[in-house]
Protein backbone atom coordinates (compact mmCIF):
# COMPACT_ATOMS: atom_id res chain seq x y z
CA UNK A 1 0.00 0.00 0.00
CA UNK A 2 1.51 3.77 -0.66
CA UNK A 3 0.38 7.14 0.11
CA UNK A 4 1.60 10.70 -1.28
CA UNK A 5 2.49 12.97 1.14
CA UNK A 6 1.03 16.41 -0.20
CA UNK A 7 2.72 19.94 0.57
CA UNK A 8 1.16 21.67 3.20
CA UNK A 9 -0.49 25.11 3.63
CA UNK A 10 2.38 26.54 5.69
CA UNK A 11 -0.05 29.78 6.86
CA UNK A 12 -2.95 31.30 5.29
CA UNK A 13 -1.31 33.37 2.61
CA UNK A 14 1.42 30.45 1.17
CA UNK A 15 0.38 29.29 -1.93
CA UNK A 16 3.81 27.87 -2.78
CA UNK A 17 6.72 26.71 -1.67
CA UNK A 18 10.49 25.70 -2.91
CA UNK A 19 12.08 22.80 -2.19
CA UNK A 20 15.31 23.55 -0.36
CA UNK A 21 16.85 19.82 0.25
CA UNK A 22 15.45 16.67 0.56
CA UNK A 23 16.23 15.25 4.36
CA UNK A 24 15.22 11.89 3.53
CA UNK A 25 15.92 9.33 0.88
CA UNK A 26 14.10 6.85 -1.51
CA UNK A 27 14.81 3.65 0.85
CA UNK A 28 15.05 5.63 3.92
CA UNK A 29 12.36 4.22 6.50
CA UNK A 30 10.06 7.37 7.51
CA UNK A 31 8.11 7.07 11.10
CA UNK A 32 5.18 9.72 10.94
CA UNK A 33 6.21 13.41 11.98
CA UNK A 34 9.45 12.79 10.55
CA UNK A 35 10.90 15.54 8.58
CA UNK A 36 10.80 14.74 4.87
CA UNK A 37 12.23 17.74 3.50
CA UNK A 38 13.12 21.45 4.10
CA UNK A 39 10.87 24.26 2.25
CA UNK A 40 11.12 27.80 1.65
CA UNK A 41 8.07 30.16 1.45
CA UNK A 42 7.89 33.42 0.51
CA UNK A 43 8.32 34.38 4.52
CA UNK A 44 10.37 31.60 6.41
CA UNK A 45 12.38 28.15 6.04
CA UNK A 46 10.17 25.51 7.32
CA UNK A 47 10.67 21.63 7.33
CA UNK A 48 7.75 19.01 6.31
CA UNK A 49 7.00 16.38 7.99
CA UNK A 50 5.86 13.13 6.97
CA UNK A 51 1.95 11.80 7.06
CA UNK A 52 2.73 8.46 6.87
CA UNK A 53 4.65 5.46 7.93
CA UNK A 54 6.90 3.14 6.11
CA UNK A 55 9.65 3.65 3.62
CA UNK A 56 10.07 6.98 0.95
CA UNK A 57 9.34 5.01 -2.08
CA UNK A 58 9.72 8.32 -4.31
CA UNK A 59 10.60 12.17 -3.99
CA UNK A 60 8.10 13.59 -6.98
CA UNK A 61 9.67 17.06 -6.79
CA UNK A 62 13.25 18.29 -7.20
CA UNK A 63 15.37 20.59 -5.17
CA UNK A 64 14.64 24.33 -6.11
CA UNK A 65 11.15 23.17 -7.37
CA UNK A 66 8.14 25.50 -6.93
CA UNK A 67 5.47 23.85 -5.43
CA UNK A 68 2.07 24.70 -5.01
CA UNK A 69 0.35 24.01 -1.90
CA UNK A 70 -1.70 20.19 -1.43
CA UNK A 71 0.53 19.07 -4.32
CA UNK A 72 2.06 15.56 -4.16
CA UNK A 73 5.65 15.61 -2.86
CA UNK A 74 6.58 11.90 -2.18
CA UNK A 75 5.22 8.59 -2.03
CA UNK A 76 5.87 6.16 1.04
CA UNK A 77 4.74 2.66 0.64
CA UNK A 78 5.13 -0.14 3.44
CA UNK A 79 8.25 -1.81 2.47
CA UNK A 80 7.01 -4.51 0.47
CA UNK A 81 6.81 -1.73 -3.12
CA UNK A 82 9.62 -1.51 -4.86
CA UNK A 83 11.31 1.86 -4.37
CA UNK A 84 10.45 4.65 -8.03
CA UNK A 85 13.05 6.48 -9.59
CA UNK A 86 11.87 9.80 -10.94
CA UNK A 87 13.88 9.99 -13.70
CA UNK A 88 12.49 11.64 -16.86
CA UNK A 89 12.67 9.49 -19.51
CA UNK A 90 12.48 11.03 -23.49
CA UNK A 91 9.45 10.55 -25.61
CA UNK A 92 9.12 7.15 -27.61
CA UNK A 93 11.99 5.58 -24.97
CA UNK A 94 9.87 3.76 -22.55
CA UNK A 95 7.96 6.27 -20.73
CA UNK A 96 5.38 5.19 -19.57
CA UNK A 97 1.85 7.56 -19.78
CA UNK A 98 -1.75 6.81 -18.77
CA UNK A 99 -4.37 7.29 -21.70
CA UNK A 100 -5.74 9.57 -19.47
CA UNK A 101 -2.31 11.67 -18.22
CA UNK A 102 -1.49 11.58 -22.05
CA UNK A 103 -4.95 13.09 -23.21
CA UNK A 104 -4.52 15.76 -20.55
CA UNK A 105 -1.02 16.69 -21.46
CA UNK A 106 -1.67 17.19 -24.81
CA UNK A 107 -4.82 19.40 -24.61
CA UNK A 108 -3.13 21.61 -22.21
CA UNK A 109 0.44 21.22 -24.12
CA UNK A 110 2.26 19.77 -21.10
CA UNK A 111 5.82 18.47 -21.76
CA UNK A 112 5.11 14.70 -19.80
CA UNK A 113 8.97 13.90 -20.39
CA UNK A 114 9.43 16.31 -17.39
CA UNK A 115 7.03 15.06 -15.98
CA UNK A 116 7.85 12.50 -12.79
CA UNK A 117 5.62 10.24 -12.48
CA UNK A 118 3.86 8.88 -9.13
CA UNK A 119 1.80 6.02 -10.71
CA UNK A 120 3.21 2.31 -10.53
CA UNK A 121 6.68 1.93 -11.16
CA UNK A 122 7.32 5.42 -11.94
CA UNK A 123 3.91 5.85 -14.63
CA UNK A 124 2.63 9.42 -15.62
CA UNK A 125 -1.21 9.25 -14.53
CA UNK A 126 -3.13 12.44 -14.93
CA UNK A 127 -2.86 13.62 -11.39
CA UNK A 128 0.58 14.41 -12.33
CA UNK A 129 0.00 16.55 -15.48
CA UNK A 130 -2.55 18.39 -12.98
CA UNK A 131 -0.33 18.67 -10.52
CA UNK A 132 2.54 20.11 -13.38
CA UNK A 133 -0.36 22.59 -14.23
CA UNK A 134 -1.37 23.60 -10.96
CA UNK A 135 2.60 24.76 -10.88
CA UNK A 136 3.10 26.79 -13.70
CA UNK A 137 2.54 30.20 -13.81
CA UNK A 138 -1.08 31.87 -13.97
CA UNK A 139 -1.64 34.59 -16.63
CA UNK A 140 -4.38 36.93 -17.33
CA UNK A 141 -5.67 36.87 -20.92
CA UNK A 142 -4.23 39.91 -21.83
CA UNK A 143 -0.80 39.11 -20.72
CA UNK A 144 -1.21 35.67 -22.10
CA UNK A 145 -1.82 37.68 -25.36
CA UNK A 146 1.41 39.89 -24.96
CA UNK A 147 3.49 36.70 -24.25
CA UNK A 148 2.50 34.94 -27.66
CA UNK A 149 3.22 37.88 -29.73
CA UNK A 150 6.76 38.44 -28.72
CA UNK A 151 8.64 40.94 -27.21
CA UNK A 152 7.32 40.38 -23.23
CA UNK A 153 8.32 37.57 -20.41
CA UNK A 154 6.88 36.86 -17.42
CA UNK A 155 8.51 36.59 -14.15
CA UNK A 156 7.59 33.36 -12.09
CA UNK A 157 4.85 34.90 -10.06
CA UNK A 158 2.72 38.32 -10.39
CA UNK A 159 1.22 40.41 -8.30
CA UNK A 160 -2.28 39.65 -9.18
CA UNK A 161 -4.19 37.47 -6.70
CA UNK A 162 -2.59 34.18 -6.06
CA UNK A 163 0.69 35.43 -7.47
CA UNK A 164 -1.52 35.87 -11.07
CA UNK A 165 0.60 37.40 -13.70
CA UNK A 166 -0.95 40.58 -15.05
CA UNK A 167 0.15 42.81 -18.07
CA UNK A 168 1.90 44.96 -15.31
CA UNK A 169 4.22 42.40 -14.09
CA UNK A 170 5.54 41.83 -17.45
CA UNK A 171 9.45 42.69 -18.63
CA UNK A 172 10.81 43.83 -21.96
CA UNK A 173 12.18 40.71 -23.39
CA UNK A 174 15.92 41.20 -24.47
CA UNK A 175 16.55 41.71 -28.35
CA UNK A 176 18.34 38.42 -29.00
CA UNK A 177 20.79 40.51 -31.50
CA UNK A 178 21.60 42.41 -28.16
CA UNK A 179 21.96 38.51 -26.53
CA UNK A 180 24.60 37.52 -29.54
CA UNK A 181 26.80 40.05 -29.57
CA UNK A 182 27.43 40.47 -25.98
CA UNK A 183 31.12 39.78 -25.66
CA UNK A 184 32.10 36.89 -23.78
CA UNK A 185 35.57 37.95 -22.87
CA UNK A 186 38.17 41.46 -22.04
CA UNK A 187 39.22 42.97 -24.93
CA UNK A 188 38.70 45.97 -27.72
CA UNK A 189 34.63 45.74 -27.15
CA UNK A 190 34.88 46.61 -23.24
CA UNK A 191 33.40 43.17 -22.55
CA UNK A 192 33.75 41.28 -18.85
CA UNK A 193 35.60 38.05 -18.65
CA UNK A 194 32.86 35.41 -16.94
CA UNK A 195 35.37 34.74 -14.39
CA UNK A 196 35.37 38.00 -13.29
CA UNK A 197 31.63 37.52 -11.36
CA UNK A 198 29.42 34.87 -9.92
CA UNK A 199 25.96 34.00 -10.87
CA UNK A 200 23.85 34.01 -7.63
CA UNK A 201 20.62 32.59 -7.89
CA UNK A 202 17.57 34.57 -6.30
CA UNK A 203 16.35 32.51 -3.25
CA UNK A 204 12.49 32.76 -2.97
CA UNK A 205 12.36 35.43 -0.53
CA UNK A 206 14.52 37.83 -2.97
CA UNK A 207 12.16 37.56 -5.29
CA UNK A 208 8.95 38.19 -3.21
CA UNK A 209 10.43 41.49 -2.29
CA UNK A 210 11.68 42.76 -5.61
CA UNK A 211 8.23 42.22 -6.88
CA UNK A 212 6.65 43.53 -3.94
CA UNK A 213 8.40 46.69 -3.88
CA UNK A 214 7.63 47.11 -7.13
CA UNK A 215 4.28 46.40 -7.64
CA UNK A 216 4.20 49.01 -4.57
CA UNK A 217 6.01 51.85 -6.47
CA UNK A 218 3.66 51.42 -9.59
CA UNK A 219 0.70 50.91 -7.94
CA UNK A 220 1.17 53.97 -5.04
CA UNK A 221 1.37 57.58 -5.10
CA UNK A 222 4.67 57.93 -2.77
CA UNK A 223 5.68 61.01 -0.94
CA UNK A 224 8.00 61.04 2.03
CA UNK A 225 8.02 63.50 4.95
CA UNK A 226 11.05 64.58 6.69
CA UNK A 227 10.98 65.80 10.59
CA UNK A 228 12.95 64.88 13.81
CA UNK A 229 12.22 65.12 17.34
CA UNK A 230 13.80 65.85 20.71
CA UNK A 231 15.59 62.55 21.58
CA UNK A 232 16.70 63.31 25.46
CA UNK A 233 13.33 61.92 26.83
CA UNK A 234 14.26 58.90 25.46
CA UNK A 235 17.71 58.39 25.50
CA UNK A 236 17.46 58.70 29.16
CA UNK A 237 14.39 56.48 30.21
CA UNK A 238 16.47 53.93 27.97
CA UNK A 239 19.75 54.45 30.13
CA UNK A 240 17.34 54.33 33.52
CA UNK A 241 15.82 50.49 32.13
CA UNK A 242 19.52 49.22 31.44
CA UNK A 243 20.22 49.72 35.17
CA UNK A 244 16.98 48.65 36.30
CA UNK A 245 16.77 45.48 38.93
CA UNK A 246 16.89 42.60 36.63
CA UNK A 247 14.00 41.22 37.70
CA UNK A 248 11.68 43.34 35.72
CA UNK A 249 12.99 42.26 32.79
CA UNK A 250 13.73 45.29 31.37
CA UNK A 251 17.27 45.99 30.46
CA UNK A 252 16.78 44.72 26.76
CA UNK A 253 14.48 47.36 26.18
CA UNK A 254 15.76 49.00 22.91
CA UNK A 255 14.84 52.59 21.68
CA UNK A 256 13.37 50.92 18.79
CA UNK A 257 11.03 49.20 21.48
CA UNK A 258 10.29 52.70 22.65
CA UNK A 259 9.58 54.12 19.00
CA UNK A 260 7.14 51.28 18.20
CA UNK A 261 5.45 51.86 21.90
CA UNK A 262 5.32 55.82 20.84
CA UNK A 263 3.43 54.88 17.44
CA UNK A 264 1.03 52.56 18.88
CA UNK A 265 0.17 55.48 20.90
CA UNK A 266 -0.25 57.79 18.57
CA UNK A 267 -1.88 56.08 15.36
CA UNK A 268 -5.41 55.54 17.02
CA UNK A 269 -5.60 59.23 16.91
CA UNK A 270 -5.09 59.08 12.90
CA UNK A 271 -6.52 56.48 11.54
CA UNK A 272 -6.34 58.10 7.86
CA UNK A 273 -2.49 56.66 8.44
CA UNK A 274 -3.84 53.07 10.17
CA UNK A 275 -5.71 51.74 7.11
CA UNK A 276 -4.73 49.67 3.73
CA UNK A 277 -5.81 50.43 0.26
CA UNK A 278 -6.73 47.82 -2.24
CA UNK A 279 -8.80 47.09 -5.50
CA UNK A 280 -10.66 50.66 -4.45
CA UNK A 281 -11.22 49.90 -1.42
CA UNK A 282 -10.11 51.60 1.97
CA UNK A 283 -10.32 50.49 5.23
CA UNK A 284 -9.37 52.21 8.22
CA UNK A 285 -8.73 50.10 11.37
CA UNK A 286 -9.39 50.39 15.04
CA UNK A 287 -6.46 48.19 16.05
CA UNK A 288 -2.95 48.80 15.77
CA UNK A 289 -1.53 45.84 13.89
CA UNK A 290 2.30 47.11 13.51
CA UNK A 291 5.17 45.35 11.38
CA UNK A 292 8.90 46.10 12.19
CA UNK A 293 11.25 45.42 9.75
CA UNK A 294 14.11 43.15 11.19
CA UNK A 295 16.93 42.35 8.92
CA UNK A 296 18.49 38.63 8.49
CA UNK A 297 20.67 36.66 6.32
CA UNK A 298 17.80 35.89 3.89
CA UNK A 299 16.29 39.08 3.28
CA UNK A 300 14.25 41.72 4.97
CA UNK A 301 11.22 40.67 6.97
CA UNK A 302 8.53 42.25 8.62
CA UNK A 303 6.91 40.13 11.62
CA UNK A 304 3.56 41.88 13.03
CA UNK A 305 2.91 42.60 16.65
CA UNK A 306 -0.81 42.68 16.90
CA UNK A 307 -3.16 44.71 19.14
CA UNK A 308 -0.05 46.49 19.81
CA UNK A 309 -1.98 49.39 21.37
CA UNK A 310 -3.28 47.23 24.34
CA UNK A 311 0.15 46.11 25.38
CA UNK A 312 2.41 47.93 27.91
CA UNK A 313 6.30 48.62 26.93
CA UNK A 314 7.69 45.12 28.41
CA UNK A 315 5.15 43.09 26.49
CA UNK A 316 5.74 45.08 23.62
CA UNK A 317 9.26 44.33 24.27
CA UNK A 318 9.44 40.87 24.87
CA UNK A 319 7.23 40.18 21.73
CA UNK A 320 9.52 42.27 19.06
CA UNK A 321 12.71 40.61 20.52
CA UNK A 322 11.09 37.11 20.41
CA UNK A 323 9.57 38.25 17.00
CA UNK A 324 13.18 39.33 15.63
CA UNK A 325 15.11 36.14 16.91
CA UNK A 326 12.89 34.22 14.80
CA UNK A 327 13.11 35.71 11.85
CA UNK A 328 16.55 35.78 11.74
CA UNK A 329 16.94 32.04 12.65
CA UNK A 330 14.05 30.92 10.48
CA UNK A 331 11.79 29.54 12.66
CA UNK A 332 9.04 32.64 12.58
CA UNK A 333 5.75 30.91 11.37
CA UNK A 334 4.10 32.58 7.82
CA UNK A 335 0.98 34.08 9.59
CA UNK A 336 3.35 35.69 12.08
CA UNK A 337 4.11 38.17 8.72
CA UNK A 338 0.31 38.93 7.68
CA UNK A 339 -1.76 41.44 8.72
CA UNK A 340 0.36 44.49 9.30
CA UNK A 341 -1.70 47.58 8.88
CA UNK A 342 1.46 49.97 9.56
CA UNK A 343 4.89 49.37 9.57
CA UNK A 344 8.28 51.00 11.22
CA UNK A 345 11.46 50.72 9.68
CA UNK A 346 14.46 51.50 11.70
CA UNK A 347 18.61 52.28 10.18
CA UNK A 348 19.46 54.08 12.55
CA UNK A 349 22.00 51.72 14.20
CA UNK A 350 23.72 52.11 10.82
CA UNK A 351 24.33 55.73 10.76
CA UNK A 352 21.36 56.63 8.57
CA UNK A 353 19.56 59.92 9.44
CA UNK A 354 16.83 59.89 7.02
CA UNK A 355 15.99 58.24 4.32
CA UNK A 356 12.76 57.19 2.00
CA UNK A 357 10.89 54.34 2.79
CA UNK A 358 8.70 52.41 0.70
CA UNK A 359 5.05 51.44 1.30
CA UNK A 360 4.43 48.34 1.95
CA UNK A 361 1.10 47.92 -0.31
CA UNK A 362 -2.01 47.65 0.68
CA UNK A 363 -0.56 49.60 3.97
CA UNK A 364 -0.76 53.23 2.85
CA UNK A 365 2.04 54.21 5.19
CA UNK A 366 5.12 53.83 6.80
CA UNK A 367 7.54 55.24 9.27
CA UNK A 368 11.51 55.37 8.90
CA UNK A 369 13.77 55.90 11.59
CA UNK A 370 16.93 57.31 11.46
CA UNK A 371 20.08 58.02 14.22
CA UNK A 372 20.17 60.24 17.31
CA UNK A 373 22.22 63.45 15.67
CA UNK A 374 22.59 66.67 17.75
CA UNK A 375 20.52 69.11 16.53
CA UNK A 376 21.43 73.64 17.22
CA UNK A 377 18.17 74.64 18.48
CA UNK A 378 17.76 78.27 19.90
CA UNK A 379 18.11 78.34 23.89
CA UNK A 380 14.86 79.80 25.29
CA UNK A 381 16.11 82.95 27.72
CA UNK A 382 14.23 85.62 29.40
CA UNK A 383 15.01 88.84 28.36
CA UNK A 384 17.84 90.92 29.63
CA UNK A 385 18.23 94.41 29.75
CA UNK A 386 21.60 94.71 28.93
CA UNK A 387 21.17 92.37 25.88
CA UNK A 388 21.20 94.28 21.96
CA UNK A 389 18.21 93.53 20.12
CA UNK A 390 20.61 93.09 17.22
CA UNK A 391 23.13 90.59 19.28
CA UNK A 392 22.88 86.68 18.04
CA UNK A 393 19.96 84.82 19.82
CA UNK A 394 22.02 81.37 22.25
CA UNK A 395 22.37 78.11 20.36
CA UNK A 396 22.54 75.13 21.85
CA UNK A 397 23.30 71.60 20.26
CA UNK A 398 20.14 68.87 21.46
CA UNK A 399 20.13 65.23 20.41
CA UNK A 400 17.55 64.68 17.69
CA UNK A 401 15.84 61.19 16.80
CA UNK A 402 15.47 61.18 12.80
CA UNK A 403 11.72 60.44 11.60
CA UNK A 404 10.41 59.91 8.20
CA UNK A 405 6.76 58.84 6.73
CA UNK A 406 6.18 57.75 3.53
CA UNK A 407 2.50 57.94 2.74
CA UNK A 408 0.29 56.71 -0.23
CA UNK A 409 -0.71 60.36 -1.66
CA UNK A 410 -3.75 58.73 -3.31
CA UNK A 411 -5.55 58.20 0.30
CA UNK A 412 -3.57 60.45 2.39
CA UNK A 413 -2.87 64.08 2.10
CA UNK A 414 0.46 65.56 3.44
CA UNK A 415 -1.38 67.69 6.02
CA UNK A 416 -2.94 64.50 7.94
CA UNK A 417 0.66 63.08 7.39
CA UNK A 418 2.70 66.51 9.01
CA UNK A 419 0.18 66.04 11.91
CA UNK A 420 1.11 62.99 12.70
CA UNK A 421 4.78 63.69 12.48
CA UNK A 422 3.66 66.44 14.91
CA UNK A 423 2.06 64.33 16.99
CA UNK A 424 4.33 61.28 17.10
CA UNK A 425 7.26 63.65 17.79
CA UNK A 426 5.22 65.56 20.81
CA UNK A 427 4.81 61.91 22.46
CA UNK A 428 8.58 61.02 22.07
CA UNK A 429 9.50 64.28 23.46
CA UNK A 430 7.71 63.63 26.61
CA UNK A 431 8.01 59.70 26.55
CA UNK A 432 7.80 59.08 30.05
CA UNK A 433 3.52 60.72 29.65
CA UNK A 434 2.63 57.96 27.28
CA UNK A 435 2.88 55.46 30.06
CA UNK A 436 0.49 56.74 32.16
CA UNK A 437 -1.98 56.66 29.13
Amino acid sequence: MTMQVLLPKLGNTVESSIIVAWLKQPGDAVAEGDALCTVETDKSTLDVPSTASGVLLQQLVKVGDDVPVLAPIAVIGDGRDLPLTPTPLPPGEGLRVSPRARALAQETGVDVSSIAGSGPSGRVIERDVQAALASQPKLTPVAKAMIERGGYVAPERGSGPGGRITKEDLAPALPSPLRAERPSGRGEGGGVDAQDYDVIPLPNIRRVIAERMRASLHSTAQLTLHASADARALRDYRQRLKISDEALGLRGVTINDLVLFAVARTLPAFPQLNATFSEGELRQYKSVHLGFAVDTSRGLLVPVIRDVQTLTLKQLADASSQLAKAAQTGALAPDALSGGIFTVTNLGGFGIESFTPIVNAPQVAILGVGNINLKAVEASQTPRVSRSTAEAPEVSFVPHIGLSLTIDHQIVDGAPGAKFLQALARNLTQFELLLAI
